[in-house]
């Protein structure tokens, strides 16, 4: 069956190693199910090449190039990565994963195409089934030259297994990675779906952009005839033209925009115009060789590369025509004569801040092409990149990829320049899937969990090894009590981080230290981050977070406001989040500085006017404890009605007044509202947490114990899928079950509450200690 786009024999190539379909043939299992994912996914029938047969493959006395060439002439190339696998001895790698590679740089469409939302993809689409050595991974990328983002079909355990993914597994908890067969199948069909939809959708856009360039290569050569007629002395040296000098150019400047850790933060605040683009002008490339007929890239390359970046609507590039009518009015028409001050000067005169000078060398058969990156005003070049080039066969599909790096690079750039340094602190290199990150913390600063949740997602679907979003979400599900899913992102996070660089391996032990509820690991992370980056203000934050929930309070006051103070210190640009208040307030509240808890309180309240209701519930416990009944219930009233405005139910606002009382000690008024909230809608889920707070108050003081019991056994009923209630419900009920003394029962409700909560508790944590002494003591 032929592909379904005219031209190719196969859709999909499986290339794998025979050793790793042997003996439990999971290959062939792999494919089975993939094309029954497919059937469901394509309303066409997709054409597969999987060689099953361990004795029907090419022989070396064959000629490879041709027997393959009929067969790897397919849209998609799937390699099945194991530990074998990259082995440049291997007939897989040298005859399939090689050579399709290869092929694709002649393909029309070439090896990375552009999908309907805009985004880039490789045609081959990875599949990892072993977590793979750093060499193996260092292998694949040098000839995938891209990063390796593969479909992990890996399950791995924290007793140190590690092996394919099973579509039924015994114990499918146990797999560190969270993934599931059935879902991974289906999101291989997925991203197959993305890529065939891009290929049919390209050959018209690449039509028009294949056009395009032939159009300014056109111009090149007349603007050269013209040239040639005025000197004719320079006929020799314009002849011919090198592609591959084109092409390593294009991938030193790819380069010099694609790393994240290229340009200092003080070296970037300056790149920008008034109108917030960066500004930039390309000189013509040097030819230092002897060989005249490198003499057209000079200006060639120049041309290319300002057509490229000139798609970016985050840069303001200064034309081709522009840059070469200064250079000819200033007679300089020897470009090897152009130095970096001169080239600094005439940034200037285009009001562009920074200048791209590069260099030409040759050295026997390879020609050297060598980029730097200046700053027009202090003629400072502060990086330098230099690559090796030899064929033009990618010129076409490698400008293709080119525009896409360059305008994410940028991009992301410019937008950095505008946040906070916490939001820097990234690492993708699609400026999409950099957006929905920031816009995805402005939502969970708002404590907008669900909007923040959904952004994220989007951000990680679009860069699947963008790992920010996914500690982002192992906070915002964390955040809304959902401890499971909390732990999926943040081991997917975790798989990745040898990836990514040390700071940001930090952030990733941290957020792994708090769903595994590690709290003094989440300090000793925070502050070794804090170190490298002492600008950080959710540094301070996540510390000061780690010792609130070990009720270690002076030491949360002292973080909170460290950050609160280096804030200031960088004048106050930033809106710390309103938990830095709150927090704050509370922790000021344990230690009996009330004053000092109501002045942060209404600090938080000016900056967060929209987050009033929280505020006031902690005015009105402070004022209660206090004594101050006429102030409390002013706050109380004022609370009922802000709720009673945002359309808040009966039950809530019950709940939050009894909380309010019970945090204050006044148990019987606490008991009161509790009641109001159990009775008013049994089906709101704010009565489920009153049943819980209520059996906890009665249990705890040892008001009536056996009254606790019989509620929170209500509670149990109503089985809430809230996870952090669930986990506050077995909590009670075993706190329950040690007054009456049931310690084996007692401790395995605890531990399985403990097991539900997406971070430590130490209330929580000192009931299982009770019990386990009480355990040991019974023996």
């Amino acid at each position: 069956m032929p592909s379904i786009i005219e031209g190719y024999n196969y859709d999909i190539f499986i290339s794998y190693r025979q050793k790793d379909n042997k003996h439990d043939g999971w290959v062939t299992e792999f494919v089975d199910n993939l094309k029954g994912e497919l059937e469901s996914t394509f309303k066409e029938d997709i054409s597969i090449y999987f060689d099953e047969n361990p004795h029907d493959r090419l022989q070396e006395t064959h000629n490879v190039d041709k027997s393959l060439e009929g067969k790897l002439k397919c849209l998609i190339f799937i390699p099945i990565l194991s530990q074998t696998y990259c082995d440049p001895n291997s007939y897989a790698w040298q005859y399939e994963f090689l050579a399709f590679n290869k092929l694709t740089k002649e393909d029309y469409f070439g090896r990375d195409i552009k999908l309907r939302n805009g985004n880039f993809a490789s045609r081959i689409l990875p599949i990892r089934i072993y977590d793979l050595e750093q060499e193996d991974i260092k292998l694949f990328e040098k000839e995938a030259r891209s990063v390796l983002r593969a479909m992990d079909f890996v399950f791995k355990t924290a007793s140190g297994v590690n092996r394919p993914l099973k579509p039924n597994e015994d114990h499918p908890q146990d797999n560190l990675n969270k993934t599931f067969y059935s879902d991974q199948i289906n999101k291989v069909a997925h991203a197959i779906k993305e890529i065939i939809l891009g290929l049919k959708a390209e050959p018209a856009s690449m039509a028009k952009e294949k056009t395009q360039q032939r159009d300014l290569l056109n111009e090149v050569k007349k603007e050269e005839r013209v040239e040639v007629q005025e000197k004719p002395a320079k006929l020799t040296k314009r002849k011919l033209l090198s592609g591959s000098i084109a092409i390593a150019v294009l991938v030193v400047i790819a380069a010099i925009f694609t790393y994240p850790r290229i340009f200092k933060k003080d070296k970037l605040e300056n790149l920008r115009t008034a109108d917030g683009r960066i500004s930039i002008a390309v000189m013509p490339f040097k030819n230092l060789t002897v060989d005249a007929k490198f003499d057209i890239w000079q200006e060639g390359l120049q041309n290319l590369l300002i057509t490229s970046l000139s798609n970016s609507e985050g840069l303001s590039v200064r034309q081709y025509e522009t840059i070469n009518k200064i250079l000819g009015n200033t007679e300089n028409t020897n470009y090897a004569s152009i130095t970096p001050s001169f080239a600094g000067d005439i940034a200037l005169k285009l009001e562009a801040n920074t200048v791209i000078i590069g260099n030409i060398h040759k050295s026997g058969n390879i020609v050297r092409i060598t980029a730097n990156l200046m700053d027009s005003r202090s003629e400072e070049i502060y990086k330098s990149y230099e690559i090796d080039g030899k064929t033009e066969d990618d010129f076409f599909p490698i400008i293709d990829s080119l525009s896409k790096f360059i305008k994410n690079y940028l991009e992301i750039k410019n937008l950095k320049q505008d946040v906070g340094f916490d939001y820097k602190n990234v690492n993708t290199t699609s400026a999409e899937a950099y957006k929905y990150f920031i816009q995805g913390k402005k939502y969970h600063s708002k404590s907008d969990y669900n909007s923040a949740i959904e952004l994220f997602t989007k951000s990680i679907n679009i860069d699947t090894n963008f790992v920010s979003p996914m500690l982002m979400l192992s906070y915002a599900y964390g955040d809304i009590g959902k401890s499971e899913q909390s732990r999926t992102y943040a081991y997917k996070a975790y798989n990745r981080i040898n990836i990514v660089p040390h700071d940001i391996q930090l952030l990733i032990k941290e957020v792994k230290a708090a769903i595994d509820k590690k709290p003094e690991e989440q300090i000793e992370y925070m502050k070794q981050y804090s170190e490298i980056n002492p600008y950080s203000n959710e540094g301070f934050y996540t510390i000061g977070w780690a010792y609130y929930l070990m009720d270690q309070w002076q030491n949360a006051i002292d973080a909170f406001e460290k950050g609160i103070e280096l804030n200031k210190q960088i004048g106050g640009k930033l809106k710390l989040w309103i938990w830095y208040y709150i927090y704050l307030g509370n922790a000021y509240h344990e230690i009996g500085e009330h004053k000092k808890e109501m002045e942060i309180y209404e600090d938080g309240l000016h900056l967060w006017p929209d987050e009033e209701p929280r505020i006031i519930y902690c005015q009105a416990v402070c004022a209660l404890s206090q004594g101050d009944t006429i102030k409390a219930y002013e706050l109380i009233t004022k609370f009922r009605s802000v709720s009673k405005e945002e359309n808040r139910s009966v039950p809530y606002i019950e709940y939050k007044i009894g909380l309010i009382n019970q945090e204050a000690d006044h148990f019987e008024k606490a008991q009161e509202h509790y009641q109001l909230a159990i009775k008013s809608e049994p089906a709101d889920i704010y009565t489920v947490w009153a049943m819980d707070d209520l059996a906890y108050l009665l249990i705890n003081n040892d008001i009536n114990i056996s009254e606790g019991m019989t509620l929170i056994d209500r509670a149990f009923k109503t089985n809430p899928s809230d996870e952090e209630l669930l986990a506050n419900i077995y909590d009670t009920k075993g706190w329950g079950l040690y007054k009456e003394g049931n310690y084996k029962q007692a401790f395995e409700y605890l531990k399985k509450g403990w097991n539900l909560r997406p971070y430590y508790d130490h209330k929580h944590f000192l009931h299982i200690q009770e019990v386990e002494k009480a355990l040991v003591i019974q023996k």
